[in-house]
């Protein structure tokens, strides 16, 4: 159901209030090259710092632009169930086409609790959701056997966005999992790897900067095109990797910066880069041939 090169997208910030006018042309520019879906308010799109109704606007404002053209998954998890079941609702009464799930952060519950927050989700929208597995910014980690029991317990627990970076334990989810249940990448640098154990695509930080070449890697994997496919993942993985040598956003928002797409500005307690990471990123960007 959910395959190719989804955009988490970052949310423009202008005067501290968000740009619609920049996100709108940033969503056109996305679907233009090649992107097959849109992630607002994900980390990248820094939820954490958005309040409820900036939320809710980004949200309405992508559905709106993207006007069907390509699915929206909206980032609407929390560490509280309630919470992400009010913002999942929202969103689905928007017109969302499904909802990314991020595992419970700073409380840590177990496994048991886990499956009930995620079931209690599930079961107060139908639209389709898209769990998110990341460990290292969550503290907890989605165990496949969890995964797999709201897969099958849970109709429209459909795909899970796998940041754990271990392919031993994405490899389980596609053991235990049925078969139409979506792996996806959570990783850039994983992209390649992912695909090749049966995962349909990546929900990507690096596509907000270079889309189309994101958009091929999957499509020349999907036709059969190994070469291609090894090809574009050697040539992306030095800009993958500065866009990750700070905390995600703060690199790939700065890139955008200084190649003229958004304003770079943060939220607190995200902060510009630091001088030499800085200077790492610009190489970066300048031996991909995107700054002068």
């Amino acid at each position: 159901m959910f395959k190719g090169s989804i955009v988490a997208i970052v949310t423009p910030f202008k005067k501290g209030k968000v740009d619609e006018k920049k996100l709108r042309e940033l969503i056109d520019f996305q679907i233009a090259h090649g992107t097959a879906g849109i992630v607002p308010c994900g980390t990248t799109g820094e939820s954490a710092t958005l309040d409820v109704q900036e939320h809710e606007d980004v949200i309405r404002i992508t559905i709106e632009q993207v006007s069907k053209r390509v699915p929206v998954i909206a980032g609407t998890g929390s560490n509280s169930t309630q919470e992400a079941i009010i913002l999942t609702k929202d969103a689905e009464a928007k017109g969302a086409d499904a909802s990314l799930q991020v595992s419970p952060y700073y409380n840590r519950p177990t496994q048991k609790g886990l499956y009930e927050h995620f079931k209690a989700i599930a079961q107060s929208v139908k639209i389709p959701i898209i769990l998110y597995n990341i460990a290292g910014r969550t503290g907890v980690n989605i165990e496949p056997d969890t995964i797999a029991k709201l897969a099958r317990d849970c109709k429209n627990i459909v795909a899970v966005k796998e940041a754990s970076g271990s392919l031993d334990q994405m490899s389980r989810i596609k053991q235990l999992c049925p078969e139409e249940f979506d792996l996806i990448s959570g990783d850039d640098s994983l992209t390649l790897p992912v695909l090749s154990i049966g995962g349909t695509g990546i929900i990507s930080v690096v596509a907000n900067i270079v889309p189309r070449d994101v958009a091929d890697l999957v499509s020349a994997f999907a036709k059969g095109d190994f070469r291609k496919a090894q090809a574009l993942h050697y040539k992306l993985l030095p800009l993958i990797k500065a866009v990750f040598l700070e905390t995600n956003p703060i690199p790939v928002k700065t890139a955008m910066g200084l190649l003229g797409m958004c304003e770079p500005g943060l939220r607190l307690p995200m902060c510009e880069m630091s001088a030499d990471n800085l200077e790492k990123l610009k190489k970066a960007l300048k031996d991909y041939g995107l700054l002068k």
